[in-house]
């Protein structure tokens, strides 16, 4: 049986219900998919929440992979049996759904249902990061936090194929374990330590880009890690919203730049949109970057899968199964 899982309102995971589904023929710019993979983000999380709030009831997720089943009028480019992944899209907590085809690319041979899923999002913000935002180079030097994490791992390895010093913080020691294996120049348990500290021991001026998805709770740190003119990216709150702050702090601090992206303003063209995840896919398959710890829930369960990830007990990703 189709179904759906149903987000009734903004709050804890007792507002997930799940639904039986009929969905209407696609129309004429998209796919049916038929999902095998969905992937869990902290994104899911904040709308779950209400951080990001939407008009409920309503189905979230916003990746997932599958195989096509039913193409609409005028699609030229996707045929019925092709793998496929999306982005961006909400919707995909659901055993099946109708997507647009600019949202929409083909899984390479030799890449998982629950690769693709479990990193798509990911990679595509890895890619966008290091390239479009900040384009990393080597020689250059950054601090990536949560770096155990789905994005945080990517980064790590990304950054260390293209030359680049990167330290890396983490919030247990069995994580730092898992974070100094994929190669990082230093990695701090920031529950021990001072992270501005550790940071300047081995970049005495600070380095040149900050990747943090942790918000709140690693904000005044990440700047006080920078050198001068150096780049503060804050593209996530996984510890809560990062409070207001004055020009006149990032002046004081070096005359630091920083700025709050996200990937859909780096994919709004299906070009760009191309570009930035096909990157990711290529990187992936190339085997630059290795995916470890996939680990899976049945789609059903999505509130214990949520409670886990709010609860940063991940090594890795999560992935649901309709």
């Amino acid at each position: 049986m189709a179904y759906k899982i149903t987000l009734k309102a903004h709050g804890g995971i007792e507002q997930f219900v799940k639904e039986s589904l009929t969905l209407p023929a696609p129309n004429n710019n998209e796919v049916t998919i038929e999902h095998k993979a969905i992937g869990l983000n902290f994104i899911d999380i904040y709308q779950r929440e209400g951080l990001y709030t939407l008009d409920t009831p309503i189905t979230i997720g916003q990746e997932a992979s599958g195989i096509i089943t039913a193409v609409g009028d005028d699609v030229t480019d996707f045929n019925v049996g092709d793998k496929v992944v999306y982005a961006g899209h909400l919707g995909a907590y659901a055993s099946a759904s109708n997507v647009p085809v600019e949202r929409i690319t083909h899984i390479p041979e030799g890449t998982s249902f629950e690769e693709a899923a479990s990193s798509f999002l990911r990679g595509g913000t890895a890619s966008y990061l290091m390239h479009e935002l900040f384009p990393l180079k080597k020689g250059q030097s950054t601090l990536i936090h949560a770096a155990a994490g789905g994005v945080g791992q990517i980064l790590v390895q990304w950054a260390k194929s293209i030359g680049a010093t990167v330290i890396a913080t983490v919030g247990s020691d069995e994580k730092k374990a898992v974070v100094e294996a994929l190669g990082a120049d230093l990695v701090i348990n920031y529950s021990q330590y001072d992270v501005a500290e550790k940071v300047r021991e081995l970049c005495p001026e600070g380095v040149d880009v900050v990747y943090d998805s942790v918000g709140k709770s690693t904000f005044e740190g990440s700047l006080d890690s920078l050198k001068r003119l150096g780049m503060m990216v804050s593209f996530g709150n996984a510890s809560g919203a990062v409070p207001p702050v004055s020009p006149l702090t990032l002046l004081e601090k070096g005359a630091l730049f920083l700025t709050r992206p996200n990937l859909n303003s780096y994919t709004a063209t299906r070009e760009e949109y191309l570009t930035v995840m096909n990157r990711w896919l290529t990187t992936l398959n190339k085997g630059v970057v290795t995916l470890a710890n996939i680990e899976t829930f049945p789609l059903e369960n999505v509130g214990d899968a949520h409670t886990k990830l709010a609860n940063r007990e991940v090594i890795g990703t999560i992935v649901l199964i309709p």
